[in-house]
C-alpha cells in the first residue's frame, strides 16, 4: 500500500507543508480515535472534482472497528461524501445525518475539517477532512469514563478544526505514548482534577498517593510526590505549561521506587483555554529493565576492557621474551605472536567503547594496515590503501577477521616487497610505487574482501593449499573454520599477488 505522501502527491495538489501537517495528524490521532471510540479516516480532495481520497486510517483500541477492510487508497464521490464536502467547504464539524450501514454494521458519520495554521499563528485554510465513524452495534448507556472520553474527544476534534491539534513533536520523542488506556486525567482551567480514569488512579497510587485524585491541584501534587525536588518541579511545570496553552515534552516522576511517564496536552477548543489533558503510564518495569540492560552493557564493556588489558600484558611478556632470545628464528616467531595478540586486543579495545557486541571495522583495518607497514621486516616503503567499507561487524566475525587481515597484510609487505638484493627480489612493474590495497564490499549477505599488492608475485612452486608458513596456515584455519568462508591466493590482474576472501555474514 502506498504511503500517505505517495497518495497525496499522486492524486492531489497539496503543498509539502500541507502533507507534513497530515503526517503529524496521522502520527498523533490514535489518541483521538481511542477517546472517540471511533475509526478515523483522513480524506483529501482530489483535484476539486467532488471526490475524496482516503490517505490514512486508524482503528480504536477502545471499541470495535466500523471497517473490517482497509480504506486507504479508496476514492469516493457523490452522496457518499456529502458530509466530507460540507466540512471541507464550510470549515465546520459535521454531525448531522442518520446512521449508515457497512454490511451488517451500523455506523455514525462525523466529519472534522483539518486546518493548517499560518506562520503567524492565524487560522489557515482547510486542507483535508477527518472522518470519524463510530460502530453503533455495541451502543449502550455510557459510563462516567466514556462520557469523559467523548467530551475530551470533542475538544480535540474542535482543536483539529482550529489547527491547534496535534501539537508539534519535540526532538527525541518518536511516539505519542502514553496512550488513553494507560491512564487519563482531565483538569479544569485552574489545574484541578475533574476526572481520573481507574488506570490513572492506580498509577498515582504506585507513587504513594492513596486518596482520590478528583479535586487535587495536579501540579502541586507532582511536586509533593516526586523523590527528586527538581524532577517534581519539572513535572509540575509541564502541567502548568499545558494550562497556558503550550504542549510541553513528556515528563517522568520517580517516587517510592516507582516511575510514571506523563504527557500534558492543552485543551483549548475555539482558542479558549478550558483546562488540560494529562496522560499517564506506569513505566516502573520498563525503567527497571532499562537499568538492567545498562548494567549489563557496562559489565560487557568492562570485560572487553579487561580482556584487552590482559592481551596487551601477554604481548608485552612475549616482546620481553623475544628480546632475551638469542636465536633469530625464535625471536621472529615471538615477534609475530606479539603482532597477532595485539591485533586481537585491538578488537576488544573497540568493543570496550561500544554499546553492543559489534564494531565499526574500517577503523580497525586502517590501524592494522598502518602497523603492518611499521613492523614488517622489509626495507621497502610500502603504501597502504583501503577501498570500500567493511561496515559494522559482529564481534565473533571481527576477532577472527582482524587476525586474518593482519597475516595477509604482513605477508603482502614482507614477501611481496623483500629487501633489495634478496634472491628473486623485484620491484613493481613499470616502476610503480609499492602498494597494498584492501578492498571490501557486501553482496548478498556476504563480505567480499581482497588484499592485493603490486609486488613480485607468488613463487612458481607455491602450493596455495599446502604451502606457506605458519601465518598462512593460521589464515586458512580461521577462514574455513571460525569464519565459515573461503580464501583464494592468486596472481593479481596487474601483477603481484591477490588474496580473495568470501565471508558469510548471516548465521548458519
Amino acid at each position: 500500500m502506498s504511503t500517505l505522501r505517495d497518495l497525496a502527491e499522486e492524486h492531489t495538489q497539496l503543498r509539502p507543508a500541507d502533507i507534513d501537517h497530515l503526517h503529524r495528524i496521522a502520527g498523533d490521532w490514535q489518541l483521538l480515535s481511542d477517546l472517540s471510540f471511533a475509526d478515523l479516516l483522513l480524506w483529501v480532495p482530489v483535484d476539486g472534482d467532488g471526490t475524496f481520497l482516503c490517505v490514512a486510517q486508524v482503528r480504536p483500541t477502545t471499541a470495535p472497528t466500523a471497517y473490517l477492510d482497509d480504506q486507504v487508497g479508496r476514492i469516493v464521490g457523490g452522496p457518499e461524501v456529502a458530509h466530507l464536502e460540507v466540512a471541507y467547504r464550510q470549515g465546520r464539524i459535521w454531525r448531522e445525518g442518520d446512521p449508515v450501514w457497512y454490511g451488517d454494521v451500523p455506523a455514525r458519520h462525523e466529519a472534522i475539517p483539518v486546518r493548517l495554521r499560518t506562520a503567524d499563528g492565524e487560522s489557515g485554510e482547510v486542507v483535508a477532512v477527518v472522518g470519524r465513524d463510530t460502530n453503533l452495534s455495541t451502543a449502550r448507556t455510557p459510563s462516567q469514563l466514556e462520557l469523559n472520553y467523548l467530551t475530551t474527544a470533542d475538544d480535540l476534534a474542535q482543536m483539529t478544526a482550529d489547527g491547534t491539534f496535534p501539537p508539534p513533536r519535540h526532538p527525541g520523542e518518536t511516539t505519542s505514548a502514553p496512550r488513553v488506556g494507560d491512564g487519563l486525567v482531565r483538569l479544569d482551567a485552574n489545574g484541578k482534577v475533574t476526572y481520573a480514569s481507574p488506570n490513572a488512579q492506580s498509577a498515582y497510587r504506585r507513587l504513594g498517593y492513596a486518596s482520590h485524585l478528583v479535586g487535587e491541584d495536579l501540579a502541586k501534587l507532582h511536586r509533593r510526590l516526586a523523590s527528586d525536588p527538581l524532577e517534581g518541579t519539572d513535572a509540575a511545570n509541564g502541567v502548568l505549561a499545558a494550562l497556558r496553552g503550550e504542549a510541553p515534552p513528556r515528563r517522568e516522576i520517580d517516587a517510592r521506587g516507582a516511575t510514571m511517564l506523563t504527557r500534558s496536552l492543552p485543551l483549548m477548543p475555539a482558542g479558549v483555554p478550558i483546562g488540560a489533558l494529562v496522560l499517564v503510564r506506569d513505566i516502573t518495569e520498563v525503567r527497571r529493565r532499562d537499568r538492567a540492560l545498562i548494567t549489563k552493557d557496562a559489565t560487557i564493556r568492562e570485560i572487553h576492557h579487561r580482556v584487552k588489558n590482559n592481551l596487551q600484558t601477554v604481548a608485552a611478556l612475549l616482546r620481553l621474551q623475544a628480546r632475551r632470545v638469542s636465536m633469530p628464528e625464535a625471536r621472529v616467531a615471538l615477534e609475530e605472536s606479539v603482532r597477532r595478540v595485539a591485533s586481537i586486543a585491538l578488537v576488544h579495545e573497540t568493543l570496550s567503547m561500544s554499546s553492543d557486541e559489534a564494531v565499526e571495522f574500517d577503523g580497525i583495518v586502517d590501524r592494522v594496515a598502518s602497523a603492518a607497514t611499521e613492523v614488517a621486516a622489509t626495507e621497502v616503503s610500502v603504501g597502504m590503501r583501503r577501498k570500500g567499507s567493511f561496515g559494522v561487524l559482529p564481534a565473533e566475525i571481527a576477532t577472527s577477521l582482524v587476525m586474518v587481515l593482519n597475516e595477509l597484510l604482513l605477508n603482502a609487505v614482507e614477501h611481496g616487497f623483500p629487501p633489495a638484493g634478496e634472491d628473486g627480489a623485484a620491484g613493481p612493474e613499470g616502476g610503480a610505487a609499492p602498494q597494498v590495497v584492501v578492498t571490501a564490499h557486501r553482496f548478498r549477505k556476504q563480505l567480499h574482501v581482497s588484499v592485493a599488492d603490486n609486488g613480485r608475485g607468488l613463487p612458481a612452486e607455491f602450493d596455495a593449499e599446502r604451502g606457506g608458513r605458519l601465518g598462512l596456515q593460521i589464515v586458512r584455519a580461521l577462514v574455513t573454520g571460525e569464519l565459515r568462508g573461503s580464501i583464494e591466493l592468486r596472481p593479481g590482474a596487474a601483477g603481484g599477488t591477490e588474496a580473495v576472501l568470501v565471508v558469510p555474514l548471516a548465521k548458519a
